[in-house]
């Protein structure tokens, strides 16, 4: 069984908080600013929340009334250039994002209040957002000397409106966001937490070798044209087809009974299988 008071790091809490589901909530009161010791807290509890068998998907929140009002500005402003502190600040800046991107298991934001800056591209950094219906979202760091962070936003919103919330600095509603597509659910936030975890609960009963191949098939084919994309899906597609999980779903789907997934990572690693040799049924994402 997983340990999860084991996986509690400085300033962030983790919980199992339903079969194979864990909750990570960023614990720095009053407004989880995000500083070096929380982002390599973030790296550590992400690493071991990688290497668990146990955790198949993730819940990203926070404590309190905020998500995350962002970097820590009185960090920034004690940074050096002549020793290095930027370059290493800016690197563990990325890695902080980047082991949300990376992860194998999907995460799910439950934004509980205010995101902005970086607290904002740490939500965006998710593969879905749902939101508190009070929650507010902005970019303010243009007030603060400060900017970054389009590369991912522009990943869930128009051009125009990452472009807006960066030169201007204005908040905008997680309706707003809602309406836009960029928030997968805006909730009361009495129902957002619970809601988060059932999502999460539903993707973690899939395959876990389904799970990671579509999971990994998102940041693969975002920077390719639709022919390339829509190959390269079909080489995770036509892999997942041939794996153990991939056969216990079809034996199960035709005998009208619940699968039995075995256990994830025993089966080949991504690249093994070429594209054009694919299995007699049809593998094409629908």
């Amino acid at each position: 069984m997983l340990d999860a008071n084991g996986m509690n790091d400085t300033n962030i809490e983790v919980v199992l908080a339903a079969p194979h589901v864990a909750v990570v909530t960023l614990a720095r009161p009053p407004v989880n600013a995000l500083g070096r010791a929380i982002r390599e807290a973030m790296l550590r509890v992400f690493d071991r929340l990688e290497a668990s068998a146990e955790v198949r998907c993730i819940v990203l929140t926070a404590r309190g009334h905020l998500f995350c009002a962002g970097a820590d500005i009185k960090e920034k402003r004690d940074l050096g250039g002549a020793d290095g502190d930027y370059v290493r600040a800016n690197r563990l800046t990325r890695d902080a994002f980047f082991c949300i991107v990376d992860s194998s298991k999907p995460v799910i934001a439950a934004v509980n209040g205010a995101a902005l800056g970086a607290g904002f591209v740490l939500a965006a950094c998710c593969d879905m957002i749902l939101a508190a219906d009070t929650a507010m979202f902005g970019m303010p760091e243009i007030d603060v000397g400060q900017g970054g962070g389009a590369s991912v936003l522009q990943r869930i919103l128009p051009p125009s409106k990452v472009r807006r919330m960066m030169l201007t600095g204005e908040p905008v509603s997680a309706a707003e966001l809602y309406r836009l597509g960029a928030v997968e659910a805006c909730l009361p936030a009495a129902e957002l937490l619970p809601a988060a975890i059932a999502v999460a609960g539903t993707i973690a009963a899939k395959s876990p070798t389904a799970v990671r191949r579509i999971r990994g098939s998102f940041s693969a084919v975002e920077a390719l044209d639709m022919r390339e994309g829509f190959r390269t899906e079909q080489v995770y597609t036509t892999e997942l087809s041939l794996s153990p999980d991939g056969a216990e779903a079809r034996r199960a789907f035709f005998e009208k009974r619940k699968p039995v997934f075995g256990a994830p990572g025993v089966d080949a690693p991504i690249g093994d299988v070429p594209v054009a040799d694919p299995p007699a049924f049809d593998a094409t994402p629908s």
